[in-house]
């Protein structure tokens, strides 16, 4: 007997009303018509977005093992939501809704050892005082293996992540450290090798963690005289995820204790993974003995993405939220936002909500002024080194001369803004800053920048050196 939707969903029904109570069954289920069957994905029609979202929040993981026993593993479940108030003669505007299929990251359980560990040992994710050691993973669900797609600019990191996760601690990529620049997909990458271990392995403890509130757990850790809790409860991780590593510049106290957490990890086979801004050839402020560790595995660079990767990411974002679009709007956008994910995410999610609140039709006037208005008002991401090239170019100077230990005056007041700007728009700290520029001490840029705000309430030629230049940071 050939299978139709209708068997299908039927067959499915009589699992789930098995299941479930019976005011739940009809509140839920009833209502719910099977539309269509293709290979081995059903659609099914709901009466509303809210009706998709609870049915993908309570009952997912019920649909899902339903549908398995009828379709096999490989079955996709499809809604079709019916919008009874579209305006004009269009379509529907959403359509068409894929089921997530993922629940949530469960806490992890850690069994100390306590004849070697302090049996009050804190964990530095809950409140002090509180013995605990479930161990939320940190992870979002949402970023996945599934959606991160692959091309010639991430091919080298994507294989070697999906390496990682099937071979946690295993592999010679120990640590994985992937770099690069800002919305490319770092942290993406680090929560889908994250979320595939934990699938693969589901007894090794993953945690993901930025640099900034790692840094801030042993500063408090300091405060409350638990600095070795600190330590033993990081070496009881399998997988450890650290984000935005470069932030631990400068910091000695918090490199310290990474260093001696890092080399238990490594010398017991857990994995490593760090992601950062930087390769760590341009990392500074690192200690090296710390650089020469994050140089042991691989380090794999994630560039911009080709015009074929756009175009299945936006592909994938109109997919994930039941939106249809023309072909050439698609590819406009494609064409016109090159310079990193979360941009090209930004601009499509801004055309989708351009159209549905103003009720106007997605067409390629619309893309022209969404694209437009959205590429202008990118702020660029603003490094010291960059801010020193505008410094230095304004004053006609060269960068060498700049970081330089000479005292003439153009040259100290082009110095004294580069390390005013510097503090401005960026969050390095005074003595990152000094460091960066001409290896001064933390005091002589507050200096600088003391002197540059007492300037500008002096001098007006001075305050137009900050005014223009401020303007050129700021494009």
């Amino acid at each position: 007997m050939t299978k139709t939707a209708q068997s299908v969903w039927d067959n499915c029904l009589v699992f789930i009303k098995d299941n479930i109570q019976d005011q739940a069954y009809k509140t839920w289920f009833e209502p719910i018509r099977a539309v269509e069957l293709t290979d081995s994905a059903l659609y099914i029609q709901v009466p509303s977005k809210f009706f998709y979202e609870w049915l993908e929040e309570h009952y997912v993981k019920l649909l899902k093992v339903a549908l398995t026993k009828e379709l096999g593993t490989s079955a996709k479940l499809l809604y079709k939501i019916k919008m009874e108030n579209t305006y004009g003669n269009k379509q529907p505007f959403t359509e068409q809704l894929p089921s997530a299929h993922r629940s949530p990251m469960k806490p992890q359980e850690v069994d100390v050892p306590l004849q070697n560990k302090n049996p009050e040992l804190k964990n530095p994710f809950i409140i002090p005082g509180i013995r605990n050691l479930k161990i939320e993973s940190q992870l979002n669900a949402n970023y996945s293996f599934d959606n991160f797609f692959e091309g010639d600019s991430n091919r080298l990191a994507r294989s070697a992540g999906l390496a990682v996760a099937n071979k946690p601690g295993g592999t010679s990529f120990n640590p994985l450290l992937i770099f690069g620049g800002v919305g490319l997909g770092k942290t993406h990458l680090a929560h889908a090798i994250g979320i595939e271990i934990k699938d693969k392995y589901p007894e090794k403890t993953v945690l993901y963690i930025s640099a900034e509130i790692f840094t801030q757990q042993y500063i408090d850790s300091v405060k409350r005289n638990t600095r070795n809790d600190f330590i033993h409860f990081y070496q009881l991780i399998d997988v450890l995820i650290i984000d935005d590593v470069q932030f631990l510049s400068g910091k000695t106290g918090t490199q310290d204790v990474f260093f001696h957490i890092f080399n238990h990890l490594h010398q017991n086979g857990k994995q490593v993974i760090l992601t950062s801004d930087k390769a760590p050839v341009d990392m500074q402020d690192i200690e090296q003995r710390l650089l020469s560790r994050f140089k042991w595995g691989l380090s794999a660079e994630l560039h911009q993405p080709d015009y074929e990767t756009r175009i299945s990411i936006l592909n994938n974002i109109l997919y994930r939220d039941g939106v249809e679009m023309p072909e050439e709007i698609v590819e406009y956008v494609a064409k016109n936002i090159k310079s990193n994910v979360r941009e090209l995410e930004g601009a499509i999610i801004s055309l989708i909500a351009q159209s549905s609140f103003n009720k106007r039709e997605v067409n390629l006037e619309l893309a022209k002024m969404v694209v437009e208005k959205f590429v202008k008002n990118v702020k660029r991401e603003i490094s010291i080194d960059y801010i020193q090239k505008v410094v230095s170019d304004y004053f006609q100077l060269d960068v060498d001369t700049l970081q330089s230990k000479t005292r003439k005056r153009h040259v100290v007041q082009a110095r004294q803004l580069a390390m005013f700007f510097a503090k401005k728009f960026t969050k390095a700290s005074l003595a990152n800053i000094g460091s960066q520029i001409g290896d001064r001490d933390h005091a002589t840029v507050l200096h600088a920048c003391k002197t540059v705000d007492n300037l500008v309430t002096t001098d007006k030629q001075f305050r137009k050196f900050v005014d223009d230049i401020n303007k050129k940071l700021s494009i």
